[in-house]
């Protein structure tokens, strides 16, 4: 049964990382250092980072669709741009 489900957490990763790989070079890279400073901040571990990701996925996706630069969406500070996502995941 352990064996299963990761199996399907790999694939469901596989599947987010294919919608990251769509989105225009400048939104990769800029999704890219917002995932390397919550590795920085974050602990591997905690869903946090998880949700943080996907709200950051899904601003990009519909940003992208609808012709905002990605600077637009995050400001020029991106350090201040994932704390404002992590504060806004705290219960």
């Amino acid at each position: 049964m352990m064996f299963r489900k990761m199996i399907e957490e790999k694939k469901d990763w596989h599947a987010y990382m294919n919608r990251v790989k769509k989105l225009p070079e400048d939104y990769q890279m800029v999704y890219k250092e917002c995932r390397k400073y919550f590795f920085k901040v974050l602990s591997v571990e905690t869903f946090q980072m998880a949700e943080c990701l996907q709200e950051i996925l899904d601003l990009f996706e519909e940003g992208s669709t609808n012709g905002k630069a990605v600077l637009d969406i995050t400001g020029k500070d991106i350090a201040a741009f994932c704390d404002g996502l992590i504060e806004s995941q705290k219960y």
